[in-house]
């Protein structure tokens, strides 16, 4: 009988069982888009290390500026951006410029 034979032999008899532990999900990306001096709906499913795409669809300058200081972008008419959400909790942003436009991230 060789030691690997005895090893799986001995883990069977103290009820061991080794399990694969679950790969993590692959990050996400996400779209918010910036039009008529409103943010598009935020994703449901955001979680650390997923992506915010930003695009600025509208005729005048906005920011998503995390109320936190987590992320700020500025975006020029027709811009994108890209943030990573590199922590969890629950996160409100707002356009510098635009106070009226504002939205909440939830990042689990």
């Amino acid at each position: 009988m060789t030691s690997a034979t005895r090893c799986c032999r001995a883990a069977a008899g103290f009820g061991l069982v080794l399990l694969a532990s679950p790969a993590a999900a692959a990050p996400q990306t996400y779209t918010i888009v910036l039009q008529n001096m409103k943010y598009s709906a935020a994703p449901a499913e955001l979680h650390r290390g997923d992506s915010i795409l930003w695009i600025n669809r509208d005729y005048l300058r906005h920011t998503a500026t995390a109320l936190d200081h987590r992320f700020d972008v500025d975006l020029p008419p027709g811009a994108k951006a890209i943030t990573v959400m590199l922590k969890t909790g629950s996160v409100t942003f707002a356009c510098r410029y635009h106070p009226g436009m504002r939205g909440v991230l939830q990042i689990k």
